[in-house]
């Protein structure tokens, strides 16, 4: 797979700063470690985001270490990308953290948002019947769609169909494979209209196709007769980025909190918080801040 977790990164402490700690601590032994003082809450911010990096379980993780570092609440509603940058042009939420590039930079371009900045990735994956009655099982996406194209209609497609981020890139690999969606979708095609997890659902109460983000399938419990059978193109790359909402265009906006929010995202503390996320002892999202043309 074209996906390689990140080394971990191991910090040694030096014998002569134990020896000095050690020395330290006999000389003062009447002072007492005093437990580390939780920042002063600050107050709230609402993020607008997608169904996977909910769903998946990573803001369950890393949001009680930044409310820790930084005295924040970080609120989430968790939508597909589409609907999630709609939010924020509308002024109702403070920063995006999404995935879809493109219709990031077209959000900062409108001056809707601020700096967009590349925090993390993961793949996409297409799940189905560990049968695979289509004969989909390799590393080509497109050839993969091709072949559900000319599937019957008992071979099932579940499509998010909610102008989602992982939509968009299904729309595309559609495309790639010279399936026109818009102008005729293949038999078993079925739009649910709905977030990762219910589409995962979807697909498995009816044995059918999804395409999926990685994170979400790793955290998804009822698997039922599914199984990954492509992974490993490089058009599967999946970027996530972080916009902070302009206050320009909406002033009651939180701007110096959901910066902070951003910031850290982005800091070694942020991208360590989000590469020690793992299930089953699989790293779900690889960061990748200040990465050029990402």
């Amino acid at each position: 797979m074209f996906l390689s977790a990140l080394r971990k990164t191991v910090q040694a402490t030096p014998r002569l700063l134990l020896a000095f700690s050690a020395a330290l601590a006999f000389a003062m032994p009447q002072v007492q470690a005093q437990p580390a003082q939780a920042p002063a809450a600050r107050g709230h911010i609402v993020i607008a985001s997608t169904t996977s990096t909910e769903q998946s379980g990573l803001f369950g993780h890393i949001l009680p270490l930044f409310r820790q570092a930084s005295g924040i609440e970080v609120r989430v509603v968790a939508v597909g990308t589409g609907q999630a940058l709609d939010m924020a042009r509308r002024g109702d939420a403070d920063v995006v953290f999404v995935h879809d590039k493109a219709a990031e930079e077209k959000f900062v371009s409108e001056g809707f948002g601020l700096q967009r900045k590349p925090v993390m990735y993961n793949d996409f994956v297409l799940i189905g019947p560990a049968a695979d009655p289509a004969g989909t099982k390799g590393a080509d996406i497109a050839a993969a769609l091709g072949k559900l194209a000319g599937a019957p209609a008992s071979t099932g497609f579940v499509s998010r169909g909610d102008k989602s981020g992982t939509h968009a890139a299904e729309l595309r690999y559609w495309k790639a494979a010279g399936v026109d969606i818009a102008a005729a979708k293949p038999a078993g095609y079925k739009e649910c209209g709905c977030g990762m997890g219910p589409a995962l659902n979807i697909a498995s109460s009816t044995n059918a196709y999804v395409l999926a983000d990685r994170g979400t399938w790793l955290n998804f419990k009822n698997r039922g007769e599914l199984a990954i059978l492509v992974e490993g193109d490089r058009r599967l790359f999946n970027q996530y980025g972080v916009m902070v909402v302009n206050a320009a265009k909406h002033p009651h906006v939180k701007t110096e909190l959901a910066q902070s929010f951003a910031d850290w995202l982005v800091s070694p503390a942020g991208q360590a918080a989000i590469a020690s996320y793992r299930i089953g002892g699989e790293q779900l999202f690889f960061p990748n801040a200040g990465a050029a043309g990402v």
